[in-house]
């Protein structure tokens, strides 16, 4: 997994239009079943640490997903190395292309698990226009409305990747923002400190560029928004080049690694996308000790963890399953065997 758009994740995730799209492009893989036909079992020889004592998932045959970005392949390995730690037999189809093809394969029982986004079940698959502001009210109403499509949302974590504008720390000194509102204020104090990197579908999207503006009063001419590929603002940002500010993840580990300052949405604009395990109903019922197993691991990521493991793989090139199991094993979750 490299950096870039595969790093993208959520973005095209939480676009309306790509259900769509989707639709069509998924047709072979609701025909055929499911249609996912790849995997590999998990062959890692570990046991019970703090999680999976007992071995309660002994003789389970779980299925692991997720989407085909670098976080999200990440929390499908530490779904599955955990299942695997509690005595289930584990298949790894993880990196699924697109946010529908995963959901689907939880949907439909090609797959028994995956960490979605709770913004992403809202708006994309549930088709609601408005999120919830406050996070665990939006879980609650995802976990109601999903619970009539078979699907099962375990407790959620703190891990937000939602949207944000970040700046380097030179100008995070020289301007002094700290919240988007201090941007709005610099925007109408000081128009010319104010540029904005940021993709084409952010700019055009009602819940990116356009909505941000006008909740905070945002004042910045067309002359100094540059639209760009989401990887290059990071290097554009680091550098105080083209623009001040840029549009960020806010887990994405390149905010880590290139000591950039996130500045906080004080008006909750952003919709919340709160990572949290969706488990299929039928398998959830068969061995209702997938709770107690994630449960503990899920409290423990936030965003922080988050940019820590995904730099590990966007920015060391280190394996996400390896950065996985590493970071179990470090939090005592489990063990190697």
């Amino acid at each position: 997994m490299t950096a870039g758009r595969a790093a993208r994740r959520g973005g095209a995730a939480r676009t309306v239009w790509a259900a769509a799209l989707a639709g069509a492009l998924l047709g072979p893989f609701v025909l055929g079943g499911c249609g996912l036909t790849s995997g590999s079992p998990m062959v890692d020889d570990v046991a019970p640490g703090s999680v999976g004592q007992g071995l309660p998932l002994k003789g389970a045959d779980l299925t692991v997903t997720s989407k085909n970005f670098s976080e999200n392949i990440i929390l499908g390995q530490i779904m599955g190395l955990a299942f695997k730690a509690a005595g289930a037999s584990v298949l790894d189809r993880t990196n699924i292309q697109g946010s529908i093809g995963a959901r689907e394969a939880v949907k439909t029982g090609g797959a028994d698990g995956m960490y979605e986004y709770t913004g992403t079940a809202w708006i994309t698959y549930l088709g609601h226009d408005r999120p919830i502001t406050d996070p665990r009210e939006q879980w609650r109403a995802v976990q109601k409305a999903d619970a009539r499509n078979g699907i099962v949302w375990l407790a959620p974590a703190a891990l937000n990747n939602t949207y944000a504008l970040a700046l380097n720390r030179a100008n995070e000194k020289k301007y002094g923002t700290k919240t988007l509102s201090d941007v709005a204020a610099l925007s109408k104090s000081d128009p010319s400190a104010v540029s904005l990197c940021v993709e084409s579908e952010f700019a055009a999207r009602n819940d990116g560029l356009p909505g941000m503006a006008k909740t905070y009063g945002m004042n910045v001419p067309a002359s100094r928004i540059q639209k760009m590929d989401g990887g290059i603002i990071y290097t554009q940002v680091s550098g105080g080049g083209s623009c001040t500010f840029g549009e960020v993840f806010t887990t994405d580990g390149r905010i880590k690694a290139m000591n950039l300052a996130v500045m906080q949405d004080d008006k909750h604009f952003f919709p919340n996308y709160n990572a949290a395990p969706e488990i299929n109903g039928k398998a959830m019922r068969k061995y209702p000790a997938i709770r107690d197993v994630l449960d503990p691991i899920t409290a423990k990521l936030t965003n922080d963890v988050a940019r820590e493991l995904n730099a590990k793989v966007d920015v060391d090139g280190e394996d996400p399953h390896e950065v996985a199991k590493d970071w179990l094993v470090k939090e005592g979750f489990i063990r190697k065997g």
